[in-house]
């Protein structure tokens, strides 16, 4: 098993525990100018991709040749192979913008690894606010289907991306979400499974951060789990919202807003015990 060299110990070490055979590995550079080729860029996308993204590497391509692991393909995807990128970025604020543009370039399914070494940048995002020598973590998938008007382009149906994760003092559901990406521990029937099953992995951190367990859904059992995530985010900003309104109400409408607060509350609850 050949160890990539980022020059940052801590993701290198985590490289290492995925697994992944030697003859995935590509370790080469991506130019931010290939983005700009193959993604239709907006103002907003160009200005992340040039204040945001240091640099981007292409560390491995999992294929049939490279790995023993069966193309998948229907009439919405076309799952032929994969692709590991290593994004390091500056700032932490538009993350999720470059990984819709670096997914909209790539296609077919890809796994960013957005790394942040200069924990200055993350203040507020980062686990128990590490010290600013920590690596920070995130990584995005995208569920992502063939646009039927044009079959060059792909249409993102969800970005997922995980909390930041510190590599020097992660917690315990971050420890256990950073051991359970291991490839070997993956459905290797076909490309479409695999990555699912990496799927459930960040959903299931994404969990934690709600329940304080982590946990890996059943392929069966995934879309149930998204629907409760987003219904529980819809939930928090409902209750954000009735607390705004909370501090400019009159007393007599103040009793009225505490109640369905604490009814929101108790269905927060409720989503919470099931994740």
């Amino acid at each position: 098993m050949t160890e990539l060299n980022s020059g940052l110990p801590q993701f290198n070490e985590f490289l290492s525990t995925l697994r992944i055979p030697n003859s995935c590995l590509l370790n080469k550079p991506l130019y931010k100018k290939m983005f700009q080729d193959y993604a239709e860029l907006d103002t907003k996308d160009k200005r992340a991709l040039r204040d945001d993204v240091d640099k981007v590497r292409w560390l491995y391509t999992l294929k049939p040749d490279t790995i023993n692991i069966a193309p998948y393909e229907d009439n919405l995807r076309d799952y032929g192979e994969l692709a590991f990128l290593q994004v390091n970025i500056r700032s932490s604020k538009n993350i999720e913008r470059i990984g819709h543009l670096i997914n909209r370039a790539i296609p077919y399914p890809v796994v960013i690894f957005f790394v942040l070494s200069e924990g200055d940048q993350c203040l507020g995002l980062k686990e128990n606010n590490k010290s600013n020598e920590d690596t920070q973590l995130v990584v995005c998938l995208a569920d992502k289907r063939i646009n039927k008007a044009d079959k060059q382009k792909w249409v993102i149906e969800t970005l997922l991306l995980t909390p930041w994760i510190s590599l020097t003092e992660p917690t315990e559901h971050s420890q256990a979400f950073l051991a359970s990406f291991a490839i070997t521990g993956l459905t290797h029937s076909d490309f479409w499974r695999f990555y699912q099953d990496l799927i459930a992995r960040v959903q299931g951190i994404q969990c934690a951060l709600i329940s304080g367990r982590f946990h890996v859904a059943s392929y069966d059992a995934l879309e149930e789990q998204r629907q409760q995530i987003k219904a529980y985010r819809f939930i928090e900003q409902k209750i954000k919202k009735l607390r705004s309104q909370l501090k400019q109400a009159e007393f007599s409408q103040q009793v009225t807003l505490n109640i369905q607060i604490k009814q929101h509350e108790l269905e927060l609850k409720r989503i919470s015990e099931q994740l």
